[in-house]
C-alpha cells in the first residue's frame, strides 16, 4: 500500500496538505492509519504550523490531541503560534497557548492579541525575528496602538537589532511620524547607529520623508551621522535625487563634500543615479 509518511510535493507529506487545507476527516484517517503527527518538511514545516496559518481550528486541535509538538520549530512562520498570531487568529492562538505554545513568538499582531500574549507571561523586550522585537516590528507596521501597549509593558525604547537596528528607524523608514514622534518623546535616542540605514536621519532621508527629516534634526539628529546602506543621510537623498531633503540637510549644517559608502560623496550618489538636476544643484553647493 501506499506509504503515509511519503515526502515530497509543497506541503512535504499528505498530513501537512490536508491539515493546510482544512481536511479534518482526512487528516483523522490518516493519523488512523499511521501518518506521523511531528512529521517535517514542506512550505510550514509540520501539520500543525499548517493548519494554524489557514484557520483551520479543529485540525489544530486534533493534531494536538494525536501528541503534536505545539513548539516545533521551522518552516514559514517558524512555528504555530507565530503562524497564528501573523494571520491575526485569536481562536487559534488561545488554544495554542493553553497547550503550553511559547508565548515570545514574533510577528506583526493585533492588539488584543499583543495582550493575551503578555497576559501570558511573554518577555516584551524578547529578542529574535525579522524585527529583533516586537516594539520594532509594530513600529515598522504602522501599529501606534501596539507601540503604545508594548511601550506601557516596559518595552525598550531603545533595544538594538533586526531589520532596522531600532524601534525609532523602523518608523522613519515606514514614514510613520505618529510613532516616530511616540517614540522621542518615550526617549528614543535619535542617534542610535545600526540597522539596514545606519541611522533614523538616514532612514527618512532615504525615504524621501520631509516631515520625518525635521522633526529628527529638530530633536537633535546628527546630520553627517555615517554608516548604513547610503553612508549618512545627504547621500541617501542624493542617491533618490530629492532636492527639498538635501536643501533641508544642507541648510542643518550636512557637509555637502563629505565621503564614504557606496558613492564616495552626494555628487557621486546624484551622478550614478542620472539626476542631472541633483548634480547641478550640489555643484552650485559646493561640491566637488
Amino acid at each position: 500500500g501506499a506509504d503515509v509518511n511519503a515526502q515530497g510535493g509543497v506541503y512535504g507529506n499528505a498530513l501537512q496538505t490536508a491539515a493546510a487545507n482544512g481536511k479534518e476527516a482526512i487528516v483523522n484517517i490518516l493519523l488512523d492509519n499511521g501518518a506521523n503527527v511531528n512529521a517535517q518538511g514542506g512550505l510550514y514545516a509540520n501539520a500543525l504550523q499548517a493548519a494554524a496559518a489557514n484557520w483551520h481550528k479543529t485540525v489544530v486541535n486534533i493534531l494536538l490531541e494525536k501528541g503534536a509538538d505545539v513548539n516545533a520549530q521551522g518552516g514559514f512562520h517558524v512555528n504555530a503560534l507565530q503562524a497564528a498570531v501573523a494571520d491575526k487568529n485569536e481562536a487559534i492562538v488561545s488554544l495554542l497557548l493553553e497547550k503550553g505554545a511559547d508565548v515570545n513568538a514574533q510577528a506583526n499582531a493585533r492588539k488584543t492579541i499583543v495582550n493575551l500574549l503578555l497576559e501570558n507571561g511573554a518577555d516584551v523586550n524578547a529578542q529574535g525575528g525579522k524585527y529583533g522585537n516586537a516594539l520594532q516590528a509594530a513600529a515598522a507596521s504602522y501599529n501606534g496602538d501596539i507601540v503604545n501597549l508594548l511601550l506601557e509593558q516596559g518595552a525598550n525604547v531603545n533595544a538594538q537589532g533586526g531589520k532596522y537596528g531600532n524601534a525609532l528607524q523602523a518608523a522613519a523608514a515606514s514614514y510613520n511620524e505618529v510613532i516616530v514622534n511616540l517614540l522621542l518623546e518615550q526617549g528614543a535616542n535619535v542617534n542610535t547607529q545600526g540597522g539596514k540605514y545606519g541611522n533614523a536621519l538616514q532612514a527618512a532621508a532615504a525615504k524621501g520623508n520631509e516631515v520625518i527629516v525635521n522633526i529628527l534634526l529638530e530633536n537633535g539628529a546628527d546630520v553627517n551621522a555615517q554608516g548604513g546602506k547610503y553612508d549618512n543621510a545627504l547621500h541617501a537623498a542624493a542617491a533618490k535625487g530629492n532636492e527639498a531633503i538635501m536643501n533641508l540637510l544642507l541648510e542643518n549644517g550636512a557637509d555637502v563634500k563629505a565621503q564614504g559608502g557606496k558613492y564616495g560623496n552626494a555628487l557621486q550618489a546624484a551622478a550614478a543615479n542620472g539626476n542631472e538636476v541633483i548634480v547641478n544643484f550640489l555643484l552650485e553647493k559646493g561640491a566637488d
